[in-house]
């Protein structure tokens, strides 16, 4: 397809004029832009695809940006991207330097809310609409919130506020019945039924409700949105649309093509195959459960609204009652598994590193201070790639080692993830654990050995050296092993294991045979794992010289896993060059 209308677009102004047949031309040039940038350089296919009618009326009805539209979660907003002066640029999304794969404040003057994490849309709006009305301003303030995000616990606090108030705010609720899995809950089985459902509940909220409405009809739309313009204060209008629209193999397979990884913008298949005897880490979690539940029967999974994500479609298949998705909703994941630990059961909570974020009180709180025996397992821990700085795991290490006796356990490998598993299940510990492991996949083939316990306290060494040794946390210990062997030097290499509690007579041996040491981690570097190490040292009497590696005090942008760890001195190739410029500073002094 041409993009005769597209290309010609730098801003929505250049299409508020159109009529409806230009607008339909829009909408379809649109749709085909998304699937085939994305076909090639991956993202979030099926949500942005559900709303390219919705993108386009609101851009043409609306006076964005001075309008302020919020997108909930961003990965639905691609059109409006390239409705916003980012067409040109759009084959650069998601990738090192290129355009971001959420909404951005500082990318562009049009988005007006960050929104790489869900059900924030609300509470951003309000509080947007509040200011405008303190200092005397008018306009529209759009929050569309979709792909599940309404049923969040933070969606529904503000809801409860905005009830309250003469706000400005306009909220699309994009109900397309899924998450990344499908949704759950009595609200999507609500939202299903009919509209006096819908009215009672949003008009006991005190917000006035419109719908529902065809999302994909686009004259509709743009009549719905031309009424809503001329109103203020609170209302709600419910849109009902079809994740993938326009995309047959989307539409079908929506879990799958929410990111769908490359495939073929014609068929629809896709074309990139996983690596051969590779396993992703989740996988490793999900199978290892699934054989542990079987034997024995005090095990419990959750996740908050990733079940596909985590790998855990098998054990909810095998048991449903036993392995529960409770949608987005963090915090009542973990206090759900703290109750679930009060009455003699081992839950699993297998959450994302930046998703476990939004529970912090909770483990804190809930499961921590009472010293409960709740597992979370911890994926995407370490950076993720091209979703950014937004999904970058690199914080947990450093806001769980601040808590009282929750232990922190970082394998090194896919069999040393799948043991720990195993000796937690058979051995149940006594309070917390959380084990951290990355997004991908590992480097064994041959993973799924024996179950046999062992003591994930205890470091090892990988190999021997002199004067220096290497201390890896988790699977940097691979970089560092590739690194190790650039160098010709006799340097030792510990993988650490446990980050807390210590192996502190492992710790002594290294602090008083080696006089440098060096830590390697993929998380920050302030509060991370090798400012403990130096801390434990320093408090032990050591005087050992050490050099911390990791990330250093900022935010980490979006791009392949392979850039951002060559831009960041955390591939092989960078390792060994920090070791050797360490080195031979200190041989200098």
């Amino acid at each position: 397809m041409t993009k005769k209308l597209l290309s010609s677009i730098s801003h929505p102004r250049d299409f508020r004029s159109f009529n409806q047949t230009q607008l339909q031309q829009l909408v379809d040039e649109l749709r085909a832009e998304i699937i085939e940038v994305v076909a090639e350089r991956e993202g979030h296919l099926g949500a942005s695809l559900g709303v390219v009618e919705l993108t386009v009326a609101l851009h043409a009805i609306f006076d964005t940006p001075n309008d302020h539209l919020i997108w909930d979660v961003g990965h639905q907003a691609y059109g409006h991207k390239m409705l916003t002066g980012r067409w040109a640029a759009f084959d650069s999304l998601r990738q090192w330097e290129g355009l971001s794969g959420f909404p951005s404040r500082g990318e562009s003057p049009f988005d007006a809310f960050g929104t790489g994490h869900s059900s924030t849309s609300i509470s951003a709006a309000l509080g947007m609409a509040l200011a405008a009305k303190h200092n005397g301003e008018e306009r529209q303030h759009i929050a569309v919130i979709g792909d599940a995000s309404i049923a969040s616990g933070m969606a529904f606090e503000a809801l409860n506020h905005l009830g309250t108030t003469q706000a400005n705010v306009l909220i699309v609720l994009n109900d397309n019945a899924m998450g990344i899995d499908p949704s759950v809950g009595a609200l999507k089985d609500s939202f299903a039924k009919n509209t006096s459902e819908q009215n009672s509940l949003f008009e006991s909220l005190k917000i006035p409700y419109t719908g529902p409405i065809d999302g994909h009809d686009l004259a509709g739309l743009c009549a719905v949105f031309n009424e809503q313009k001329k109103k203020k204060g609170l209302r709600l209008v419910h849109l009902r649309t079809i994740k993938g629209k326009g995309l047959a193999s989307a539409e079908e397979n929506q879990i799958v093509f929410h990111a769908p990884g490359k495939f073929d913008p014609q068929t629809g298949k896709l074309t990139k195959q996983p690596k051969a005897g590779k396993t992703k880490f989740q996988t490793v979690v999900g199978k290892t459960l699934s054989a542990l539940f079987d034997d024995h029967d005090h095990l419990m999974a959750i996740s908050p609204a990733m079940p596909t994500g985590s790998g855990l479609v098998e054990l909810m298949e095998k048991y449903p009652k036993r392995c529960l998705d409770v949608g987005i909703a963090e915090q009542h994941a973990v206090t759900l598994a703290a109750g679930m630990a009060t009455q003699g059961l081992l839950p699993f909570c297998v959450i994302y590193s930046t998703f476990l974020q939004r529970a912090y009180d909770q483990v804190i709180h809930d499961v921590v201070l009472q010293k409960l025996p709740v597992v979370f397992c911890i994926d995407r821990a370490g950076l993720v790639g091209h979703d950014g700085a937004t999904h970058h795991g690199v914080f947990d290490l450093v806001f769980l080692q601040t808590l009282p006796e929750l232990s922190i356990l970082a394998p090194r490998d896919e069999i040393q993830l799948r043991q720990q598993l195993y000796t937690l299940t058979t051995s149940p510990p006594k309070g917390p654990v959380a084990i951290r492991y990355p997004r991908g996949s590992g480097e064994l083939s041959n993973w799924e050995v024996p179950f046999a316990p062992i003591d994930y306290i205890k470091g090892t060494c990988l190999r021997e050296g002199e004067h220096t040794a290497v201390i890896s946390v988790g699977t940097m210990a691979v970089e560092v092993t590739q690194a190790l062997n650039q160098l010709d030097q006799s340097i030792a290499h510990y993988d650490l294991g446990c980050v807390k509690p210590l192996d502190e007579k492992l710790l002594h041996a290294i602090c008083s045979q080696f006089s440098y040491l060096i830590s390697v981690e993929e998380g920050s570097l302030i509060g991370g794992v090798g400012s403990t190490l130096l801390s434990w040292a320093n408090n032990n009497g050591y005087h050992i010289k050490m050099k911390q590696i990791g990330i250093a005090d900022h935010f980490v942008s979006h791009g392949a896993p392979a850039v951002l760890k060559q831009q960041l001195g955390l591939d092989a190739a960078g390792i060994a060059q920090s070791i050797t410029t360490f080195l031979r500073e200190e041989a200098c002094n």
